[in-house]
């Protein structure tokens, strides 16, 4: 058997947005705090949706305490300025930062029991739905607001955890490519191969089916068609990743990732790294360790990248195909080859354990031990 959670309701292509004060009134809320963070106030990314609110006569108080890998301290402050405008629903604008903090947020308020924000980690049995989210993606690659996942900073324990809770997942979805316009080249690669990332694992773990499978493929299909023109800042490519990165989030927030994301929380947790650079990084050394549980799924993800041939190809020849295809892409798109001038080699001993308690890493198709996952940090240096 296997469970499909999505959105009630989505909004995609340019003047997405326009629909939000609506969907806020037809559900009867107009008390919405808008969570967005600082770089896109400044720029006035944020502006654009207050715009729409203001429109639609619906004031909103803002909350912008939200660092690029939120912490628990954001979380607890943005608790805090819930309560503190009396508010009825969150209007999340950002990538996963914006969505994550709001994530936790609604479902602490609507959970007090769950005050202790890291009471959240795994699979926190909340009894209620998080107060009503309405997610407005600013980047095309994290997919939080259709899946039923988080990850938290815990800054004292220099480690992120990930929270996986159905009552998580925002109500309605904006996926506007025009609110992702201003993304600079290198966030549009690092985002576009975090949704690349999201595809690839959840094509491959272990709880994979039928309906999934149709997502990441397609999801694959369109990233390499399209994430090469939207860091060259073309309309075209921006809308193309706007929908792929979505369908990659339908997929996986249903069946869980692997290996890459486990190791890749730590990286971001202790060097501040962003997020999708990591993935995006250690998705070649993953693939080729995933590769003899694969079966015949690289064969696929060769054909969707667009490698010509792959069916005169015999398995292993099929396999380094698709592990180069996504070599080439994220050469492309100026993804670095390695960890070095990062990754210190008196870390990886901590990185590693993490890594193998994250909740990302029991999906993994491959069995690995602590010991397997110091030796891909090593082979990165």
């Amino acid at each position: 058997m296997n469970r499909i959670i999505l959105n009630e309701t989505s909004y995609h292509g340019a003047g997405a947005i326009k629909e939000l004060a609506k969907e806020l009134k037809n559900r009867g809320l107009a008390r919405p705090i808008v969570f967005s963070d600082p770089g896109l106030i400044k720029f006035g990314v944020t502006k654009k949706v207050l715009d729409v609110l203001k429109a639609g006569k619906i004031k909103a108080e803002i909350f912008s305490d939200i660092k690029p890998n939120p912490t628990i301290a954001n979380v607890k402050n943005g608790v805090k300025a819930f309560r503190a405008a009396k508010a009825d629903c969150i209007v999340a604008v950002g990538g996963g930062s914006s969505m994550d903090t709001a994530k936790a947020v609604g479902i602490i308020v609507a959970n007090p029991a769950f005050a202790n924000v890291r009471s959240l980690e795994g699979l926190a049995p909340t009894k209620k739905p998080a107060k009503p989210i309405f997610a407005v993606p600013t980047t095309a690659g994290t997919a939080a607001e259709v899946t039923i996942n988080y990850v938290i900073t815990d800054e004292e324990k220099k480690r992120k955890f990930v929270c996986v809770d159905p009552h998580d997942i925002p109500v309605v979805a904006f996926v506007d490519p025009d609110m992702m316009a201003t993304m600079p080249k290198e966030l549009t690669a690092y985002t576009g191969m975090d949704a690349l990332t999201h595809a690839i694992e959840g094509y491959i773990t272990k709880a994979a089916c039928p309906m999934t499978d149709m997502m990441h493929i397609e999801a694959i299909r369109l990233i390499a068609l399209n994430l090469r023109a939207a860091v060259a800042k073309k309309p075209a490519g921006r809308e193309g990743m706007a929908l792929a990165q979505y369908i990659a989030g339908m997929g996986f927030s249903n069946v869980g990732l692997g290996v890459d994301h486990a190791m890749a929380h730590g990286l971001s947790a202790l060097y501040d790294m962003p997020h999708g650079q990591a993935c995006a990084i250690l998705l070649p050394t993953a693939m080729r360790f995933n590769a003899p549980a694969s079966g015949t799924k690289y064969r696929n993800i060769a054909i969707a990248m667009g490698v010509t041939g792959v069916d005169k190809m015999n398995i292993i020849q099929a396999r380094k195909a698709a592990i180069e295809a996504v070599e080439k892409l994220a050469a492309d798109v100026g993804i670095p080859k390695d960890l070095r001038g990062v990754l210190k080699k008196e870390d990886i001993k901590f990185l590693a354990k993490s890594a193998y308690d994250d909740a990302c890493r029991p999906g993994n198709p491959r069995e690995c031990k602590v010991a397997d996952i110091e030796k891909l940090y090593k082979s990165l240096l």
